[in-house]
């Protein structure tokens, strides 16, 4: 059982396989040479791993996402940030983090947020002098935040997975997330220093009142998604709806920057989209199923238990796991991969399941910009026109930034929880 539920899988990985083929492959090939139950089971298996409720906020949310993409709000969104912090140093650089924050809190998409944010200010920081290698490795890093922001699709996905609040988790993923961004905004401040980057126009008020009504429906657009979910007016899921109503709204008849054609664009898109996630969903659910039925989490509980760790050392290994995980593997096949395992350990360990959720966030987060396959750095060599290797130099200060916030997050866990007790 070794070979199919392990070896196989590794060697389809190593060689470009899709996700969702190699589980498949692995989870039939043990169904077919190691179990007696009837093959009809493995339809069933799948199917049930889609049959959860909170599934349903993805494709929601992905529509709503790219509505708002299809807008043109990345670029409102960076005049208002660029109008709030005036003279500060590195203020290009700065706008980079906190447009990738603001848009995350509308789309949830990292990928998205690269190319968005990549096409409309990497030209600029080029021009500022901030060379290809910093600027390349800044927007690809910068869009990983959208991970933590809510709302996030990955949340949703642990949340479906670990049987855990999402409400919960939209809540805990926001201080980590905003530390984040601050801890990115505050390296790029000292690098601008560092390299005499000239500093970008002043503050002026007029200016930033007139960017801040152009940007205020985009701006509005997290704060109305979250605030339904947390007074009590709607689900996530519901939310998810309403988010795309809203797109639809701002879009047409506000911004007046997207036709009809548009939308139903971004329709297809979603959908898309949405089957590429819930295909693994389905594949990983079989998959978690052989290995719970095979007795491996309780094998693992058991080998911890021998190992007799300290809740310390256990987030550490476990950290490390997902960081080297996460460099291979998009945060979707992670999650939903590794959560029916870890999740018992967790528990063992005296470890809250939401404060983990948000630990594991940041570690796929983190792969999305990490060398070889971080989905974020092929992104940004598309968009950017950049060579990878200077993409894989220009990420490494930015890994080190953010694995920085990944252990205060780790290891500070009223950060993720402080706001959970609220709702």
């Amino acid at each position: 059982m070794i070979w199919t539920l392990g070896a196989i899988p590794v060697t389809l990985l190593v060689i470009g396989t899709p996700i969702f083929v190699l589980l498949l492959t692995g989870a039939i090939l043990t169904f077919v040479s190691f179990m007696t139950v009837s093959p009809v089971a493995i339809h069933q298996i799948m199917f049930g791993g889609l049959e959860n409720y909170a599934l349903l906020a993805i494709p929601f949310f992905i529509f709503a996402g790219e509505l708002m993409g299809a807008a043109g709000i990345a670029d409102r969104l960076i005049v208002w940030v660029l109008a709030l912090i005036g003279r500060m140093p590195g203020s290009l650089g700065v706008a980079t983090v906190g447009a990738s924050t603001l848009i995350g809190a509308i789309s949830g998409a990292s990928v998205a947020t690269v190319a968005a944010v990549g096409k409309s200010i990497y030209p600029g920081l080029i021009r500022d002098g901030y060379g290809q290698r910093f600027s390349s490795g800044l927007v690809s890093s910068s869009g990983a935040i959208d991970i933590l922001i809510p709302p996030s699709i990955a949340m949703i996905l642990y949340g479906a997975s670990a049987e855990q609040s999402i409400p919960k988790l939209f809540a805990a993923g926001v201080l980590p997330g905003l530390l984040m961004a601050s801890m990115m905004a505050a390296f790029v401040i000292v690098r601008a220093l560092q390299m005499n980057i000239p500093r970008s126009g002043k503050f002026d008020l007029r200016l930033f009142l007139s960017t801040s009504w152009r940007a205020a429906p985009a701006l509005f657009m997290p704060a109305f998604v979250l605030g339904i979910i947390y007074f009590g007016y709607s689900s996530p899921t519901e939310a998810g709806g309403f988010a795309c109503l809203y797109a639809i709204i701002v879009g047409r008849y506000i911004y007046r920057s997207m036709s009809w054609q548009d939308v139903l664009d971004a329709a297809a898109r979603s959908a898309m989209l949405t089957a590429q996630i819930l295909v693994i969903v389905a594949t990983a659910a079989l998959f978690s199923w052989i290995l719970t039925i095979s007795g491996i989490p309780r094998a693992l509980t058991e080998w911890l238990q021998a190992l007799q760790l300290s809740q310390w050392g256990f987030l550490m290994a476990i950290n490390i796991i997902l960081l080297i995980v996460g460099c291979f593997l998009d945060p979707t096949s992670a999650i939903l991969v590794l959560t029916p395992l870890l999740i018992p350990l967790v528990k063992t360990v005296g470890v809250d399941p939401i404060h983990f959720g948000i630990i594991m966030c940041t570690n796929v987060a983190i792969g999305m910009f990490t060398p070889p396959f971080g989905l974020n750095i092929f992104v940004a060599r598309t968009v950017l026109g950049v060579p990878l290797e200077t993409i894989y130099r220009g990420v490494l200060p930015f890994a080190v930034v953010q694995i920085t916030a990944l252990l205060i997050i780790t290891y500070w866990p009223d950060l993720s929880l402080i706001l959970t007790r609220a709702i």
